[in-house]
């Protein structure tokens, strides 16, 4: 890998309470999906890294699951996860809707900011298409005395405003280095763990409201088709925590897994760029949000 003198390389990572825009902001960054995003709160619950590669820089961004007051085992898994991801990068993103007032779970965060004493903090102001200017002005306003930031940015990941902006407003706090990833390689994350992803996505479209947290996915296999270089066998585990949630779903007759194996393998195809056999099946993992045994089979480690 060749880089021009002066080339910054380093690690941001965006932080916000769910659904404020983390994962859809880091895709239009990176330029491709890398992050699956829902209008369900707490959708990511992965660490997930995507690389925007610039002639004068690589910015590595860290995509964190939405900081919480958690209720369950696995909500204090995810929010030790994000904290200790805090201390690991060169730059916090903190994302703030611009439509929305500033709340309780805003001012938990920025409290917890203020307490990573060497690492700069630049508020991004998100969501700004769904907001008039003057709702962004009154935001900026606000969002600046939640605490001191380096820079606040506004920005829309949807129409594209500001995205420049920010992405050099992150480079401006990341060290002088060579890349750390090879040109063209758009993430880190395991196929395999982008393939759970997205079936989990596929499953949240159109649940009750109480389902999204239910979901887990385990993708127990991916070979390709013997004798078939142009097909690849997916086969994978949907579990959910009650018998009623996997009724609802497999939907009546099978259509609603039916529509998520569908939908699934659609996106998988995009992402593997080959033709894909999918095998769903759904389970029942009682309670497997409180349960350390069943965290740890799920992959969400100590």
């Amino acid at each position: 890998m060749t880089s021009p003198d002066n080339h910054r390389a380093g690690f941001a990572c965006f932080v916000g309470r769910p659904n404020v825009g983390k994962s859809t902001l880091m895709n239009a960054l990176v330029g491709t999906k890398v992050a699956i995003t829902s209008s369900k709160p707490q959708t990511t619950r992965r660490v997930i890294r995507g690389i925007v590669h610039r002639p004068d820089a690589q910015l590595i961004i860290v995509d964190t699951p939405g900081l919480h007051r958690p209720r369950t085992l696995l909500g204090e898994r995810l929010d030790s996860l994000v904290l200790s991801t805090l201390t690991e990068v060169d730059v916090i993103g903190f994302c703030v809707p611009a439509g929305d007032a500033i709340g309780k779970g805003d001012r938990f965060i920025a409290e917890k900011l203020a307490a990573v004493k060497k690492t700069p903090v630049v508020a991004v102001v998100t969501k700004c298409d769904l907001a008039s200017k003057e709702q962004i002005a009154e935001q900026l306003l606000a969002v600046s005395e939640l605490g001191e930031f380096a820079d606040i940015v506004p920005v829309s990941a949807t129409s594209g405003d500001n995205l420049g902006t920010l992405a050099d407003v992150l480079v401006r706090h990341m060290p002088e280095s060579p890349p750390l990833y090879e040109d063209g390689r758009l993430t880190d994350e395991p196929e395999q763990v982008l393939v759970g992803e997205l079936i989990r996505e596929a499953a949240l479209e159109g649940v009750r409201d109480e389902l999204p947290h239910s979901i887990a996915v385990v993708v127990d296999e991916m070979l390709p088709r013997e004798g078939r270089d142009d097909l690849l066998d997916i086969y994978a585990h949907l579990f959910v925590e009650r018998p009623s949630q996997k009724a609802i779903i497999i939907g009546h007759k099978g259509e609603r897994l039916r529509d998520v194996g569908t939908r699934a393998r659609k996106q998988i195809e995009a992402l593997l760029g080959t033709r894909v056999y999918l095998d769903l099946r759904i389970s029942v993992a009682k309670d497997w949000q409180r349960d350390p045994k069943q965290l740890r089979r799920l992959g969400f480690f100590d």
